[in-house]
């Protein structure tokens, strides 16, 4: 099928997905979820091939493309998680009578059709089609050609288990181009597609918002910055920061960039940096930071903007709270940031001033995820201010409408 075909189809298919009752919907999740353990050794050998081909990419997303049997058991725990949640379709926002005698109720309806584009992590193939399929939305998935084998297994089991469920299976679409020519067909199917979703690294971003006639939630870039104040609990400030860079260095809620306040860098910084070189994160600091270990690389002006995606770490000192937000709010991509204090002036003054989707005090960045927010699962992390912003779960994959209820009137 052409993408304008899959597109069009989904579109055709979203009128009675959008009137599936709630028990219709689970028991398509649910069977999905089966089949994903069922055939568990389709997908590992799927993904098996695509690992072998991936030795141009780095160890961290390598890492992230990779599968196991635990994060296959992930993948369909997150969509029994899904299945648990409340369906927020049809869902009564506000009631209210007007002096007429009509009843409106303003209640939540699916956005229609999504298309997601997203890069090398296989199991937003699943991810995406549980909460679309929970929230109503038919959806059109076009992943990246690092996982192309296995986006492939994934969503044939999906296409699979909705047909078994006596269910339209185009309620799910999956463009099989992973060229730039698949993509850019995708950003031009308005007439079927209601909104775009990237998820992925900024030059993905940049291109569907460059490229796309379609509205988008932009969801993609995460440098991601935490400051140690000088109030902070430094020993918990090492535990914290380390899980965030370390803990998995490929995904979008990871640390890139450390700030330190002047005042406790003697105190924080030698030990930090010697403990994440001996986990094998390299260190790229400005020049006073340059003073606190050996191997540090200096730090470009570009390296304060870069998501490194990898165990890499940028770290800068500075004069206190203000000077943070300055450069964070100059410097990041909306997504994530942190403060690690207990001055309750600096954090309520971080927690208002940086402008960021989630803002973190006294914890790691690596919380911004669907499954820890409790949404089961994420079809991405809005980096933008309209309609939603952070973890985009089932809630803000709806809008609403207004249904008005008469007994005859007539406006005057």
């Amino acid at each position: 099928m052409s993408v304008k075909d899959i597109c069009r189809s989904a579109r055709l298919a979203s009128y009675d997905l959008a009137a599936a009752d709630t028990a219709v919907k689970n028991s398509i999740l649910t069977t999905i979820a089966d089949n994903i353990v069922a055939h568990k050794d389709d997908i590992l050998a799927a993904n098996a091939t695509d690992v072998d081909s991936a030795d141009y990419l780095g160890k961290a997303m390598q890492d992230r493309l990779r599968l196991n049997d635990a994060r296959i058991e992930a993948m369909a725990e997150g969509i029994r998680q899904i299945v648990a949640l409340p369906d927020p379709v049809g869902a009564v926002v506000a009631t209210f009578q007007r002096p007429n005698g009509l009843v409106i109720d303003k209640v939540r309806a699916p956005l229609g059709v999504v298309g997601v584009i997203y890069e090398a992590r296989p199991n937003v193939t699943i991810d995406v089609a549980g909460l679309c399929i929970k929230s109503g939305n038919c959806v059109v998935l076009r992943g990246g050609k690092e996982a192309v084998n296995s986006n492939r297994a994934l969503y044939k089991i999906v296409y699979d288990s909705i047909a078994q469920c006596g269910f339209n299976p185009n309620i799910v679409g999956f463009i099989d181009d992973v060229t730039r020519q698949g993509t850019q067909e995708l950003l031009e199917q308005s007439d079927s597609v209601d909104v775009i979703i990237p998820r992925g690294g900024d030059g993905l971003k940049k291109f569907v918002l460059a490229n796309s006639s379609i509205p988008v939630i932009a969801s993609a870039g995460g440098n991601c910055h935490i400051f140690v104040d000088e109030s902070a609990d430094l020993e918990m400030s090492k535990k914290v920061v380390y899980n965030a860079k370390m803990q998995r260095p490929s995904v979008c809620n990871a640390l890139e960039q450390l700030l330190v306040h002047k005042s406790v860098a003697d105190k924080f910084l030698p030990s930090m940096i010697e403990t994440l070189q001996k986990g094998g994160c390299k260190i790229v600091g400005c020049p006073i930071t340059m003073r606190y270990g050996e191997g540090i690389i200096p730090a470009t002006e570009d390296d304060y903007k870069k998501e490194h995606l990898d165990y890499e770490l940028t770290v800068r000192v500075v004069d206190g709270v203000d000077d943070a937000i300055t450069i964070i709010n100059a410097n990041n991509t909306k997504h994530s940031d942190g403060i690690m204090s207990f001055d309750e002036s600096n954090i309520d003054k971080f927690t208002k001033k940086v402008d960021s989707g989630c803002v973190y005090v006294n914890t790691s960045t690596r919380f911004t995820d669907g499954f820890e927010f409790g949404f089961g699962a994420e079809i991405g992390i809005s980096t933008q201010k309209l309609h939603a912003r952070g973890p985009l779960g089932l809630e803000q994959l709806t809008s609403e409408k207004y249904i008005i209820k008469g007994q005859g009137q007539v406006r005057q």
